[in-house]
C-alpha cells in the first residue's frame, strides 16, 4: 500500500471551512497503482483540534484495512499540522464508516441531529 499527500482546492463547505485554515487530500494505491482509499483532513489550526471528512474506500478494497490506515495516515497529517486531536462526523447510518474509524481508534459520542433543508 502507498499513501501520497495532496493539497486539495477548497470545495463549496461554507461554513465549516470559513473556521478551517489549511486542509489536506491523502490518497492510498494498491500494489497495482489503483486508487484504494482517499481521505481529506482539515485543519483548524495549531493547538485546535482537526477534521477526517470525507473518507472513502473503494468497493473493491473494502475489508482489506485500507480505511483504517489512510485514516489513521490522515490523523498523522493533523498531528504534523499541529491540531490537538482529531474529530471525524460521519451518520449514525454510516455503519461501514463507524466501524472503519472505531478501528483507527476513535470512541462513539452521543449522536448530535443536524437539521437540513432541500435545495
Amino acid at each position: 500500500m502507498t499513501i501520497v499527500l495532496g493539497t486539495p482546492a477548497v470545495d463549496g463547505v461554507r461554513e465549516a471551512v470559513a473556521s478551517l485554515r489549511e486542509a489536506r487530500c491523502l490518497g492510498a494505491y494498491d500494489d497495482r497503482g489503483n486508487v484504494a482509499a482517499v481521505v481529506k483532513v482539515w485543519s483548524a489550526g495549531p493547538g485546535k483540534p482537526g477534521l477526517v471528512e470525507p473518507m472513502g474506500v473503494h468497493e473493491d478494497h473494502r475489508g482489506r484495512g485500507y480505511g483504517r490506515a489512510i485514516t489513521v495516515a490522515g490523523a498523522a497529517a493533523l498531528r504534523g499540522m499541529g491540531s490537538s486531536g482529531v474529530r471525524v462526523r460521519t451518520p449514525s447510518s454510516n455503519a461501514g464508516g463507524i466501524a472503519t474509524y472505531r478501528a483507527a481508534g476513535f470512541e462513539a459520542r452521543p449522536e448530535i441531529r443536524d437539521r437540513m433543508r432541500k435545495a
